[in-house]
């Protein structure tokens, strides 16, 4: 049993809850896609992050006295947690707001390791915030009651309340489709980037499905893992992770983001200008979407991160959409020291039979240490 996702939204309009922000997630896609479809652009706003959202629902209620709806996977409840305490609370400034989060790593339920703590705790950690919640239960006639409960106590306590929603809760919403006449799709532009890599170039690769086209390009290559850190959770900071790895060797570092993750926590940037390391090499696949989790657009279409790179300090940055433009910014990063940026935009969409990788984190993170010669603790 499912629940329609139009049906839901109109038991949300039904009880005043009218403004929507957040960051899509894969368990929330329909009812996600049918938000973006049926909101006017002035009540729904998809948020660089999940603290943001909090944010801006903040700053509707101070503007309305009315109550909004916050969306995100629980992966983006710790980017919330800090304005959720310090700003929405009832201790604080008392902020009504619906929650609602998509429980990833639900015991018992299948799913990617970066989820499994995640979700295991998950119920003790909104326990831990002391917020009334509820799991959305899949009877639609149960789920009147539950939204009652909720904004009831929503309201006595004038501070937020959360639904968390398990897998497959929502019945399946046909989105209108992100369409592009860009020439390069993202996985052909990596498998550029990988041919023309050396055999001492390091990789730290982005959350969703950038890592997962390269594990499967390393496989059809029939190279190793070695050299490739698959940031598979930690959405935002593999900018981070490659300035630190930069920061002690000398090897050419390169840092493949995507466009809604390095809008995340995009303040990284300026720190990676004002720590230059010349061996950074930083690559921004920029399709407009956040396309792990349902195809929602991102701002990345409005926004140049090669003129912000530059702006932020990088020494030099690269736009590309053609495969030309992609070899001939390769070249010049390989030949000048960094930091660079190349933004590479592509089209929306991955291949229907894309795989996940087949090693374990801990498996990742031992072979990539090795190739930088460091004798992991795997214990």
């Amino acid at each position: 049993m499912a629940l329609s996702p139009r049906e839901f939204f109109e038991q949300l309009i039904s009880r005043d809850l009218s403004f929507f922000a957040g960051v899509p997630d894969s368990l929330l896609k329909e009812l996600c896609a049918y938000i973006t479809a049926s909101v006017p652009a002035s009540d729904h706003v998809i948020t660089v992050n999940e603290g943001a959202a909090v944010g801006l629902v903040t700053g509707y209620h101070l503007a309305t006295g009315k109550a909004g709806v916050v969306y995100m996977q629980n992966s983006g409840t710790g980017n919330a947690i800090n304005p959720l305490l310090s700003l929405a609370d009832p201790d604080v400034y008392a902020v009504p707001m619906l929650v609602i989060i998509g429980w990833r790593g639900e015991p018992g339920v299948k799913d990617e390791p970066q989820h499994v703590k995640q979700g295991r705790v998950q119920q003790k950690l909104l326990a831990s915030l002391e917020y009334p919640f509820e799991v959305l239960d899949p009877d639609p006639a149960a789920v009147a009651g539950q939204l009652d409960r909720l904004v009831a106590e929503m309201h006595r306590t004038s501070g937020p309340v959360v639904l968390l929603v398990r897998a497959e809760s929502f019945e399946s919403y046909s989105a209108p489709k992100t369409t592009s006449e860009l020439p390069l799709g993202r996985e052909e532009a990596l498998q550029i980037i990988v041919e023309r890599s050396g055999p001492e170039d390091l990789f730290a690769s982005t959350t969703g499905k950038v890592s997962r086209e390269l594990f499967e390009i390393r496989e059809a290559r029939g190279e190793g893992h070695g050299k490739d850190f698959l940031t598979v959770g930690s959405m935002g900071h593999t900018s981070m992770i490659a300035l630190g790895l930069a920061a002690r060797t000398e090897k050419p570092v390169y840092c493949i983001d995507g466009d809604g993750a390095a809008l995340m926590h995009l303040g990284s940037l300026g720190i990676i200008g004002a720590n230059p390391r010349p061996n950074f090499r930083h690559i921004v696949m920029n399709n407009g979407v956040h396309d792990s989790v349902g195809g929602q657009p991102t701002i990345g279409r409005a926004v140049r991160f090669a003129t912000l790179a530059t702006e932020l300090g990088y020494t030099a940055s690269y736009l590309a959409t053609t495969a030309d433009e992609l070899l001939s910014a390769l070249a010049e990063v390989a030949k000048r020291p960094g930091p660079s940026l190349i933004e590479v935009r592509v089209r929306p969409g991955a291949r229907s039979d894309l795989g996940r990788p087949t090693t374990t984190p801990r498996e990742n993170k031992a072979a990539f240490m090795a190739s930088v010669g460091i004798d992991p603790d795997t214990r």
